[in-house]
């Protein structure tokens, strides 16, 4: 292990280090971090939840509102952005040198190690509004996709003509609930049962999504589509078709959210 160095070795308050007189541990890395146990197996799960998450499956309705034509160029204008931004996070995981140089843990250690001053501030403040509403997005579309299943569950009992009204709040509260409560077990990101369930789950549902939309076409339903997307006038009003347009390109951009794990995946 190479010896630590007070001006390229900063170590964040907190974190195990190891004392200069200290004899060399094969428990650390040269971060004087507690060494990095992940493998490209863990690494594949973390990368394959982040990319197949929840947003996968709004991107069928985000396509019909775009139609034919912009849809698909949005989606590869997102996806270069998202393998740029994760070129060049992936490029500053260490500092100054690419083998040798300080390793950043975090997506604020490789902003402060790259920027100064107010560029700091501005980074942390978007990166932390960004988790803030992924944050606050993760109940709302679980608390709906509950209502759903729960609506569902009534028109099969008592027939697609009944009344089924259901509240969202009471899921909200609940999923909220236990958000909270498992984020305060420390490393809870570690267990290895942990990433093949995420994994399983993350195919399960995107699977899901695909085989009914088969199956909806298989059984000859007529879905009306366009190149540019629902039509003003028919399907929605002009103020709709603007609102839908621009709920689309949110979806879109929700489901390209990989690229803010990336350095967190890299130091596993």
């Amino acid at each position: 292990m190479e010896p630590k160095s007070s001006s390229s070795f900063d170590v964040e308050q907190g974190a195990p280090s190891i004392d200069n007189d200290s004899t060399p541990n094969k428990n650390f890395d040269d971060g004087s971090r507690v060494k990095r146990t992940g493998k490209l197996v863990s690494a594949s799960a973390h990368i394959i939840t982040a990319v197949i998450g929840s947003g996968v499956l709004s991107l069928a309705w985000a396509i019909a509102q775009l139609g034919w034509a912009v849809g698909p160029a949005v989606l590869m204008a997102f996806s270069f952005i998202t393998y740029f931004t994760s070129t060049l996070l992936a490029d500053c995981y260490r500092s100054l040198d690419p083998v040798t140089g300080k390793r950043n843990y975090t997506y604020m250690d490789v902003v402060q190690a790259n920027l100064r001053g107010k560029k700091v501030l501005l980074c942390g403040l978007a990166q932390y509004g960004y988790l803030l509403g992924f944050t606050i997005g993760y109940p709302i579309t679980a608390s709906i996709s509950m209502g759903a299943v729960e609506r569902s569950n009534c028109f099969h009992k008592n027939g697609h003509h009944a009344k089924c009204i259901t509240s969202n709040y009471p899921s909200m509260v609940i999923f909220a609930c236990i958000q909270i409560i498992l984020s305060q077990i420390p490393n809870f990101h570690k267990p290895s049962w942990l990433l093949i369930l995420a994994t399983i789950m993350s195919f399960a549902y995107s699977s899901i999504g695909l085989g009914l939309s088969i199956a909806r076409i298989i059984g000859g339903a007529h879905v009306k589509t366009t190149l540019t997307g629902v039509i003003v006038g028919g399907d929605v009003s002009g103020s709709e078709k603007v609102w839908r347009t621009f709920q689309a390109l949110g979806d879109i951009a929700f489901a390209y959210a990989y690229s803010t794990a990336l350095v967190e995946i890299q130091a596993s």
